[in-house]
């Protein structure tokens, strides 16, 4: 059996059992949620496998050494103690990120600067006045992680590198868009698995829609990306990452249309060219199309999700905004009849303009701006006659369960811990000595009231993509041949398994007998 180790998955709130359960599904052990947190335990191979695949993730932290510091002298001086050289040689550069909540320590950055002269003080004292690795702040070989909850320090490192969010096909970005995970978090908590149509009609620069066809065709988030931390690790093992690259790499069948749309032509030429650079084009119809113009859902014969991101009135203003919001509730009861609609917004008297009961609400954040997620349905007739057919409304359900997160452990427990994992010597006992315009979005302008993909587009995005470097080409290639199809035949590679389990809520399709279940011109609805 492999070697098992303790591992912390860092994420949003709002987005831990959540996250807790794609760990559960990827093989993780021991997995307890906290605050923006999940810690589990697993391989090497499982530590490369939730850097793939998991959506929710802002990054994988492996926890390398624990002790208890009173002061800044005694942190200076545990630090230097721990033997760096097992983590990195003199010709590596590393930079380090300060969490700290504690009374004693209360500048971050200042417990950066004394971590640095420990590591450093460490390599010049055992190889010479002179050696020693470089510091670097972005794009550093060795990431290392400080997380300080009173007198206990913990350094891990990232094994990650750069936030998982950035998955690496988004080429291009409205003023304000949504983080992925947020977005990816939001669509698993839906439930929606591509099963039933999705529709964002304000869909900005598409993170909703790239997200949306990743989760239904079962693409791995983490195939895009050019590298990861990890990789420049001493024990990391090619032959295994090349072997959890392949695992489950089949691409699902997507048997409903994304639909996507917004008034913006800007935005929705923005949303085509990450669109096309994710690959998933094949799954989604976009169209310039304000709100008001929805007349009629997408006659795909059943009803399905309605998810989107107006507006909040912080970064992006507009005249009316409570009109905006009382339209979006009129056509989530006129039009979108039988949807789950899902919805997420900063501010919450927008929001009741809505004008609908939601059946969910959960606090949330985004951009770094206390949001609200809200889920309406959307029903004909009764409530009576609506919950005769098995729909349900606020009121209706259990009583959510309190979240279990996970306890702090006591001062003896802390070190036990510490002791156990071999992370901590005689200080684990407790011995504490104005924005310019962009010619390519110009250039993907798609013409007003058109789809955004034909073939002279795809084939100038292809050429576009064609002038990458030889190196980046086959690292692309490398990490996901779908994404890049301009670079011609190349093996298949993995995607992330299709994640089922108790943080998913089930919906109940309605059918409506006066919907025709025939397809129509599928046009986009973005």
């Amino acid at each position: 059996m492999e070697h098992q180790f303790e591992m912390v998955a860092k994420t949003l709130k709002g987005l831990e059992e959540v996250l807790a359960e794609e760990l559960r599904q990827l093989g993780a052990t021991n997995v307890q949620p906290g605050r923006r947190m999940v810690s589990f335990e697993g391989d090497l191979a499982m530590m490369y496998r939730a850097n793939l695949c998991c959506r929710t993730a802002l990054s994988i932290l492996r926890p390398i050494y624990k002790f208890i510091a009173k002061d800044a002298d005694s942190l200076y001086e545990l630090v230097k103690e721990y033997n760096w050289a097992s983590v990195m040689t003199l010709d590596k550069t590393f930079s380090i990120d300060t969490t700290s909540h504690s009374t004693e320590f209360t500048h971050s950055r200042f417990v950066t600067y004394r971590v640095k002269d420990a590591i450093v003080d460490f390599f010049k004292d055992r190889f010479g006045p002179d050696q020693r690795p470089g510091v670097r702040l972005n794009d550093a070989d060795v990431m290392i992680n400080v997380h300080i909850d009173g007198d206990r320090v913990t350094i891990s490192l990232n094994s990650s590198g750069e936030s998982l969010h950035k998955r690496g096909w988004r080429v291009a970005q409205t003023e304000a868009p949504i983080n992925e995970v947020l977005a990816a978090g939001i669509l698993l908590k839906s439930g929606w698995r591509g099963d039933c149509p999705l529709v964002d009609p304000m869909c900005g620069s598409g993170t909703f829609l790239v997200e949306a066809a990743l989760i239904a065709a079962n693409i791995k988030p983490g195939s895009f990306r050019k590298s990861f931390a990890f990789e420049n690790w001493h024990d990391y093992d090619s032959e295994l990452f090349e072997k959890v690259l392949a695992e489950n790499n089949e691409r699902h069948d997507v048997p409903f249309k994304i639909y996507g749309a917004d008034i913006s032509p800007k935005a929705v030429a923005i949303a085509e060219r990450n669109i096309l650079a994710a690959g998933v084009d094949e799954y989604i119809n976009l169209r310039i199309k304000p709100l008001q113009q929805w007349d009629a859902a997408p006659a795909d014969g059943i009803p399905g999700v309605l998810v989107t991101n107006p507006p909040y009135g912080e970064r992006i203003n507009m005249e009316d905004m409570e009109s905006l919001y009382k339209m979006l509730g009129t056509k989530l009861k006129r039009v979108f009849t039988g949807y789950h609609g899902w919805v997420i917004s900063s501010n919450e008297d927008y929001l009741a303009h809505i004008g609908l009961t939601p059946s969910f609400k959960e606090d949330m954040q985004n951009g770094g701006l206390d949001c609200q997620l809200r889920e309406y349905i959307s029903f004909e007739g009764s409530k009576s006659d609506f919950r005769r057919e098995g729909g349900e409304i606020k009121g209706d359900r259990p009583s959510r369960p309190e979240k279990k997160i996970r306890a702090r452990k006591s001062d003896s427990e802390w070190k036990r811990d510490a002791r156990e994992r071999g992370m901590g010597g005689k200080e684990a006992h407790g011995h504490a000595p104005k924005k310019k315009s962009n010619p390519l979005e110009d250039m993907y302008r798609p013409k007003k009231g058109g789809y955004a993909r034909n073939e002279e587009r795809r084939r100038k995005f292809k050429e576009e993509t064609a002038q990458q470097s030889e190196a980046e080409e086959l690292l692309s290639r490398h990490r996901n041949p779908h994404a890049l199809k301009s670079l011609g035949e190349a093996p298949k590679r993995p995607s992330i398994p299709r994640p089922e389990g108790p943080f998913m809520r089930t919906r109940r399709r309605w059918k409506r007998p006066d919907i025709d279940s025939s397809s129509d011109n599928k046009e986009s609805e973005d």
